[in-house]
């Protein structure tokens, strides 16, 4: 899956970036494999896949991002000190149904900080991680 999420105020400052990154990624193996994920100034990209749990069920997507969105945004409200949702309610999510097209989004993804001018390069983006 290939999922976005914005952020209620812009931008994100650089200083919390790590703690959102750091959050995307606690559920690694666990509830999601992540394949890659980006923290921009206004959004965050996920690629994922989400995992079974010991039930043998799928872990939800909504469950999987309400627990990324609601551990950041408390973190970044306590470093922050400040009150008031910190990401939007709604998230934006694409299946992939080919490998093809995980390797357009994967892409993509990779390519978000060049094309805001972040950065010249992707690999020097700090805060894009690929698996």
């Amino acid at each position: 899956m290939f999922v976005t999420f914005c952020c209620s105020f812009d931008p994100l400052p650089e200083a919390v970036r790590d703690i959102v990154m750091r959050h995307c990624l606690h559920d690694q193996g666990m509830k999601a494999a992540i394949h890659a994920a980006v923290v921009m100034p206004d959004h965050v990209h996920l690629l994922l896949t989400p995992l079974r749990g010991l039930d043998g069920n799928l872990y939800s997507l909504v469950g999987i991002l309400q627990g990324i969105k609601s551990a950041s945004a408390h973190s970044l409200s306590r470093v922050l000190g400040r009150s008031g949702p910190v990401w939007q309610e709604e998230s934006f999510d694409h299946v992939l149904r080919s490998e093809e097209s995980f390797h357009e989004k994967l892409e993509y993804l990779r390519q978000n900080p060049v094309r805001r001018g972040l950065v010249t390069r992707a690999e020097d983006y700090r805060w894009l991680w690929v698996e």
